[in-house]
Parts: C-alpha cells; sequence; structure tokens
C-alpha cells in the first residue's frame, strides 16, 4: 500500500508540473505574440499621431500665427491639455536657412531631424528620437515633431507588464486548482489500487470497471486480462497435478502388486512374469515422468533460445537410436531426402517434438507394421507415417489435449505425447496435421515449417 502511494504521488507531481509548464509556456506564448503584435501597432499608431501633430502644427504656421521667439512655441497648446503621450511631443519649427523660429517649451534646443521630409530617427542629446517633418517652401519654413523612442519602449513595456503581473497573482491559484483536478482525476486509480490491496492472494476475480473513465478501462481490462490468464494457468497447473497423481498411482501400484508377486512366487516362471511386469511399469512411469518434466520446461519456455542450423535427418537417426523399436518385427524408415534439409531453428525443441512423434507411432504399431519418415510434398515439412488403427475422425481435433486417451489408447500411453508435440512446434512458429491414411490404416503426422526456417 505504501509503495502504491509513492507511485501515485509521483504520477500526480509529474502531472502538475507538466500541466504548470505548459500553462506557463502558452502564457509566454501569448504574451510574446501580443507584444510583438502591439509594438507594431502601438509604433504605427504613434507614428500616425506624429504625422498629425506635425500637420496640426503646420496649419498654424500656415495660418500665419508663428513668431520668431521662442515662447511662440505656444502654437503647440492644443497638444498640452491632453494627458499621457501628447505631453511627451515636442515640436520645433526651422526656416529654410537653418535658423530657430520655434519651439515647444519641452523640446531640445538641438535640431531633432535633418532636412530630409517625412519619417526619420536621429540621437540628440544622447538620446534615440523618432521624428516626422514638414517642409513648407512657401512658407520657408521646416516643421518637426517628434517623440523619444524610449517613451514608446516604456509604453510597450507598461502594455507587457499588465499581463506578466496577473499571470504571477494568478499561477498559485491556477496552481491549486491543477492539484485538486489531478487528485480527483486521479481518484480511480487510488480506488483501484485499495481495492487490490484488500484482496486476498486467491481473488482473481475482475475488477469492477462501471464506472472507471475510459482512460483508465485499458489498464483495467490488462490487469483484468491478467487476472484471467493467472486463473488459467493456475487451473492447469492443478489439473496437470491431478492428472499426473492419478496416471502415476496406476503404475505404482502395478510394481507394488508385481513386487509382492514377484517375492511370493516359487515357480520360476511366474517370477520372470512379475519381474516383467516391474520392468514394464517401470518403463512407463519413466516415460510419464520425463513427459511431464518436458511438458513443465516448454510451459516455462525453457528451451525457446538458440537458433541452429539442424540436419534433419542426423537429428531423425538420433532419435531412431535411441528409440529401440519392440522386437525385429517393427521396422523403421526414412526418405534419403531429409539428408538434404537443413533448417534454422532450435535443435532441442524441434528434437522434442520429433521424438514425442517418433514414440507416439511405436506405441500405437502392431507387431510387423512400419514406421516411415518422408519429406513432404512441397519440401516444407516433415510428416511421419505409421501403420496403427489410426484416430478416430472425432478424436482427431481432441488428441493434442493433455492427458486425452481415446478409444485407441495403448496400455503403455500417457496422453501427453501429442500435447508435447503441439507445444514444442507452436513454440518454433510451426504447425502440426494430423489425419489419418488413406491409402491403409495408420496415421499421418506431418510438421509444417515456416518459411524462414526452411
Amino acid at each position: 500500500m505504501a509503495a502504491s502511494s509513492v507511485d501515485m504521488t509521483s504520477l500526480r507531481k509529474r502531472l502538475f508540473a507538466l500541466l504548470i509548464v505548459a500553462t506557463g509556456v502558452i502564457w509566454l506564448s501569448a504574451i510574446g505574440w501580443i507584444y510583438f503584435g502591439s509594438k507594431a501597432e502601438v509604433e504605427h499608431v504613434l507614428d500616425t499621431r506624429l504625422q498629425e501633430a506635425a500637420k496640426m502644427v503646420h496649419s498654424l504656421v500656415a495660418s500665419g500665427n508663428v513668431a520668431s521667439a521662442p515662447e511662440k512655441a505656444q502654437v503647440l497648446e492644443p497638444l498640452q491639455g491632453a494627458a499621457g503621450y501628447e505631453r511627451q511631443l515636442s515640436c520645433q519649427i526651422w526656416s529654410l536657412d537653418g535658423k530657430l523660429m520655434a519651439r515647444s517649451s519641452g523640446a531640445p534646443e538641438a535640431r531633432l531631424a535633418d532636412d530630409a521630409q517625412g519619417f526619420s530617427e536621429r540621437n540628440v542629446n544622447g538620446e534615440p528620437w523618432r521624428v516626422y517633418t514638414i517642409e513648407d517652401a512657401a512658407k520657408g519654413v521646416r516643421v518637426m515633431v517628434g517623440d523619444r523612442v524610449g517613451v514608446r519602449e516604456r509604453l510597450i513595456a507598461d502594455l507587457i507588464k499588465g499581463l506578466i503581473v496577473p499571470l504571477l497573482l494568478i499561477v498559485p491559484l491556477l496552481g491549486a486548482l491543477i492539484w485538486i483536478s489531478i487528485d480527483r482525476g486521479l481518484r480511480p486509480l487510488k480506488v483501484i489500487a485499495d481495492e487490490l490491496a484488500q484482496r486476498s492472494a486467491d481473488d482473481m476475480g475482475p475488477i469492477e470497471a462501471g464506472r472507471v473513465p475510459s482512460e483508465i478501462k485499458p489498464l483495467t481490462n490488462a490487469i483484468n486480462g491478467l487476472f484471467a490468464k493467472v486463473e488459467a494457468a493456475r487451473r492447469h497447473e492443478r489439473e496437470v497435478t491431478a492428472f499426473a497423481a492419478h496416471e502415476l498411482r496406476t503404475p505404482l501400484a502395478g510394481l507394488k502388486t508385481q513386487t509382492q508377486i514377484a517375492l511370493a512366487a516359487t515357480d520360476p516362471a511366474t517370477k520372470e512374469g512379475a519381474l516383467r511386469q516391474i520392468l514394464a511399469s517401470v518403463d512407463r512411469t519413466t516415460r510419464l515422468v520425463r513427459q511431464l518434466l518436458t511438458l513443465a520446461k516448454l510451459d516455462a519456455g525453457a528451451d525457446r533460445g538458440g537458433v541452429d542450423e539442424v540436419n534433419l535427418g542426423e537429428v531423425l537417426d538420433a532419435i531412431n537410436s535411441g528409440l529401440a523399436p519392440r522386437g525385429e518385427l517393427l521396422r523403421v524408415s526414412r526418405d534419403s531426402s531429409l539428408d538434404d534439409v537443413v533448417l534454422r531453428t532450435n535443435r532441442e525443441m524441434l528434437t522434442i517434438a520429433l521424438r514425442n512423434l517418433h514414440e507416439n507411432a511405436l506405441q500405437h504399431m502392431p507387431d510387423g507394421g512400419r514406421i516411415h519418415w518422408r519429406l513432404a510434398a512441397d519440401g516444407n515439412g516433415v510428416a511421419i507415417e505409421d501403420e496403427g488403427p489410426g484416430i478416430p475422425a472425432d478424436e482427431l481435433g481432441a488428441v493434442t489435449q493433455r492427458f486425452f486417451r481415446g478409444r485407441h489408447k495403448s496400455a503403455a500411453g500417457t496422453g501427453l505425447g501429442l500435447a508435447i508435440v503441439e507445444t514444442a512446434v507452436e513454440q518454433l512458429g510451426f504447425s502440426l496435421k494430423l489425419a489419418n491414411r488413406t491409402d491403409r490404416d495408420g496415421l499421418r503426422a506431418e510438421v509444417r515449417f515456416h518459411r524462414d526456417a526452411a
């Protein structure tokens, strides 16, 4: 429970940080966009005001209301009554021969601009100015109206401050709202974690996902799927254990019975018969234990790694030499063309699959029968054909189930051979095809290779 709380807190903090950063980036991007857009707009508006002010002063000059004395700068008096930016405007009236005729009270004595008409920028007394000039050749004057660039920058800075200050005040409130929202949004996860923490180890029931948000449903579905797989694996394990116990009970009981017979028998023939039965029971038990271990190894995936160059003929020869047929009447043969088949696959798993097919054929063969390994007609598989009773058609789909023993079961059979074959070939990426022979009695089992193996 403590571990889940730490994880939840960590997730909450990560979401909180992401949302705060994303909000801040969006806000700063908006401020940047507003800054550049407002700067261009403010400069356009202020330039327009410069033009209007210059034209107004020029109209006064054209009407003859300007004298040469400096106090005549009161021609700009209409601008003095407005608050703010207008007070920062400065006006100069120069004669065309370079004599200062008038200026506003706030204007510098130095010339604001050169002789060029229109907009210009110039440093005056160490400060950058933006100036609009109108030249009137008829009156012999130049009207210059300008403002300090620093004033414009302060106007834009004040605008940006008006956006940043609310941000600084709102961020704590926004952070609190985001934190509360994340906490409420993650509450379903905490409910699920609490439910799982209160469960017993044997409770593999699904999580109720009725009111779970759609974003969390994939997680609950995945957990429920995992529970189902674990429950199926546990059920399968219990079934295997029960079947194994049942299958082992019979040969062990037979061993005990035949041992008692052998100990009590005085007739040599009876004693020999009991000993042979003991040997058969030991063989069957050994085979059952080996198959159970093989199946457990396949279920655990212990042989899934390692790809080798495997010669199919050599593998079949090794299997045949290790599994001697019963007596001399049973014959085993194979196509010589199998010596030319080399597969890129896992040698151990392929040997397990083919050996169990071979054992299955041996267990169901009558005396005098023949087992033959051949290459598939298209060269993309290997098949084993026996001359046993085959498999009833209604059982073909069930014989690969574990511990299934059909109507033609062998006394030494365990019901695991074909299940092991199918598990092994599936893990190799191959497939198993079972069919009764059409030319005579018997079964044809074919292992089909995938294209990359051949």
